[in-house]
Order: structure tokens, then C-alpha cells, then sequence
């Protein structure tokens, strides 16, 4: 039996994020019945239950601003620890989503290769770059991606172009690195074009099917929201921009309130979270298009989700979201009128082309981005015993 221990995510079953959903995809997938999951969740009442085949145990870690995530993934590393030596596991693997805890990783690295352990680590993005963190804690992100590169048996990357900036930046240590990606689902929503879920959501936030652009994601800064909401409010669309967000970040509130006065056009509308992945699937396929300001990160997951379902797609255009859009997608950059004038142009599609760019990005998640593609490339390599 493989044992394979995931940490550095929230846990599953999975209420919103990109590791927490390719955590639960990663297990709800799983074909090779020789792999057995043990998976870190944070909190929770119980300290141990199954999940999809998975054992999963809870670790909880004290609200300690940015360190809560570095004290849980230590605590969940020290937990898998004395669970391998108490029940003699050979060879697993740790694999460990974010670089949080490199400057501890050297110990474990040692601690871990007694059992002859490997230890995967996927970078995720740019953390040291998010706008969010101030110098001290950009300066500790940076710091513990370096670490957790040199340490790594071996270190996994959504995207090629972190994949590159990994071997460029780290190239003194020789990492080993492979690329896998994200994956998503192209399957249309369960609720009907008449269901209730579907249509009290609806009624709630005054929308009608194909007349609102679409934003999913973070509220933070590098998501470019200011930017968005700017250009969409300069535009003459007379379809609503509908805000898929938790909007917790008081000082971003007050910055872009500041710039612009969203609050006095009715198109804009901010309507929370959708955790129901179903309703939220089928209010990406009712959308006339999806707005993507992402900048920092690798193959982003609403991206990725927004490519399987949503008909046009407008996307910040850096690497990270060309490597996925391709020809599948219309970029637009942060240059004062480039979101505007794309807006512009896309309202005026005619049914053809929109059915066009709707298939080649179908196209493009099916060939390079399904979770039962993603999930077998993953399980060759938590089964090849090479990486040493």
C-alpha cells in the first residue's frame, strides 16, 4: 500500500479554494485502489473520519493572523511524523500545498528520510508577491519557498511557467520538478434551467440568464478588482457585472470606494459566496462572459472552471493566463481603457463567434485540463518509487 499524506490545505469535503477542490477531486477520483490518502483538515470536532475512501484527521491551529497557516502546516507535518513511526509506514509520500514552513523543513527532511519518506511540495504561486502581506511576512514567504525547494524530492507545479521560474530561480539546488496542472469539469450544472436554486438566486440579485459578466475569486489586491469594476463602470454595457466574492477586505473596500463610485451604478452587484458547486456551475454557464483579473498564481482554478462553462472569457493577459486561455480566451491588460474597449467589442459577438470561442476553450480543458487526466498523472507518481 502507497501511503500518501496531503497538508497545507483547508480540508475536505471542500467549501471554496484551489486546494481544497483538488484535494476532494484527487480522492473522489482515485483509481488505483494500492494509494491510501490521509488527509490534514483544519479544525473540526472530529478528530479523525472518512472521506471518500480517505482518513482524514483534524489538526487545529489558534487565530494568529498570517503564522495560523505556518503553525498548522507545522502541526499537520508533526502529526503525519509520529503517525509513520508509530505504525512503521515505509516509503510514503508528504505532500505539502504552499510554501509555508520551509525554514522548518530541513528537520523534517531528516525525521522523514529515516522512513524512507519523499517529500513532495507544490509551490502554488507567488505568495511572497501578494499584495495583502507586508515587507516582513512577503520577505518570510520568500525565504520559506526557497527552503522548501531545496529540500524537495520533488517539487510539483500547476503551471509551466512556475515550473520555469523554479528550475531558473532555484537552478544552484537542481530541483526536480514535474507539471501538473489544475484540473476542471466540463459537464453542464445538475439544477435545471427551472430550478428552484437556480431561480431564487436569480430573484435575489435582480439577474436575468446571458445579460451579466461574471467575477469569481479572492478579494485581494493582485485579483485586480479596482482595475475591474473601474472599466466595467466606465463601459456602456447595459449588462450587470456580477461579483462572486467575499468582500472581508476592509481596505480594499475603502481604496477602490475611493476611486470609484461603484455604489451609484446599479449594473455593479456584489452577492457573496456560492459554496453550492452546482448552483455556482450553472451561474457560470448563464453568464455572457467572465471577467479574470488574476496576476499572481499558476493555473488558477476559477480560471480553469470558467474555461469549462462560461461562453467568452476576458483575461488579464499575463503568462500564467495564456498558458491556459490560449486561443480560447480575449485578453485585455491594466492600461486605462484596454478592459473597456474589450467589453465594447465582445457585446456586439455575434451568436457564431461567441459559439466559436466557447468551444475552443471547451477544447482546451478537455485536452489539458480533466481531473480524471490530472488525477492518473498524480498517482504514477506517488506510485513510482524514482524520485529519491
Amino acid at each position: 500500500m502507497q501511503h500518501v499524506f496531503i497538508i497545507g490545505s483547508k480540508g475536505i469535503p471542500a467549501k471554496y479554494g484551489g486546494f481544497e477542490t483538488f484535494v476532494e477531486k484527487l480522492v473522489f477520483y482515485k483509481k488505483d485502489p494500492h494509494i491510501q490518502y490521509h488527509v490534514a483538515c483544519i479544525g473540526g470536532q472530529k478528530k479523525e473520519f472518512q472521506y471518500e475512501g480517505a482518513r482524514c484527521f483534524s489538526i487545529k491551529a489558534p487565530n494568529i493572523g498570517p503564522a495560523k497557516a505556518v503553525y498548522y502546516d507545522l502541526a499537520a507535518a508533526f502529526y503525519c511524523l509520529i503517525y509513520i513511526r508509530k505504525y512503521k509506514i515505509q516509503q510514503p509520500v508528504v505532500y505539502i500545498l504552499a510554501c509555508r514552513i520551509g525554514p522548518f523543513l530541513p528537520f523534517f527532511q531528516r525525521a522523514f528520510k529515516k522512513m524512507r519518506a519523499r517529500i513532495f511540495v507544490n509551490p502554488d504561486g507567488h505568495e511572497w508577491m501578494r499584495g495583502k502581506w507586508n515587507k516582513w511576512i512577503k520577505g518570510y514567504w520568500k525565504i520559506s519557498e526557497k527552503w522548501m525547494v531545496k529540500n524537495a524530492n520533488l517539487v510539483i507545479c500547476d503551471s509551466k511557467h512556475i515550473e520555469s521560474y523554479i528550475k531558473k530561480q532555484y537552478k544552484d539546488y537542481k530541483p526536480k520538478t514535474m507539471f501538473i496542472p489544475y484540473g476542471a469539469e466540463t459537464g453542464i450544472s445538475k439544477i435545471s434551467d427551472n430550478g428552484k436554486e437556480w431561480k431564487k438566486w436569480q430573484k435575489k440579485n435582480g439577474v436575468s440568464p446571458k445579460n451579466y459578466y461574471l467575477i469569481v475569486g479572492r478579494f485581494v489586491p493582485e485579483n485586480n478588482y479596482e482595475r475591474m469594476i473601474k472599466e466595467f463602470c466606465a463601459s456602456r454595457t447595459k449588462k450587470d457585472l456580477v461579483i462572486i466574492t467575499k468582500a472581508d477586505n476592509k481596505k480594499l473596500e475603502k481604496r477602490i470606494k475611493e476611486h470609484v463610485p461603484y455604489e451609484k451604478d446599479p449594473r455593479i452587484k456584489f452577492v457573496g459566496v456560492v459554496y453550492h458547486g452546482e448552483l455556482l456551475k450553472k451561474i457560470r454557464e448563464n453568464a455572457y462572459g467572465y471577467i479574470h483579473g488574476h496576476e499572481v498564481g499558476g493555473t488558477n482554478p476559477s480560471l480553469l472552471e470558467a474555461m469549462a462553462t462560461t461562453p467568452l472569457n476576458l483575461l488579464l493577459d499575463v503568462g500564467f493566463n495564456r498558458e491556459v486561455g490560449e486561443e480560447g480566451a480575449l485578453y485585455w491588460n491594466k492600461r486605462e481603457g484596454s478592459l473597456r474597449k474589450l467589453i465594447t467589442d465582445v457585446d456586439e459577438f455575434p451568436e457564431t463567434k461567441i459559439k466559436a470561442y466557447e468551444a475552443a476553450a471547451k477544447e482546451r480543458v478537455r485536452k489539458g485540463y480533466t481531473w480524471e487526466g490530472v488525477v492518473e498523472k498524480y498517482e504514477k507518481r506517488f506510485i513510482g518509487k524514482d524520485v529519491v
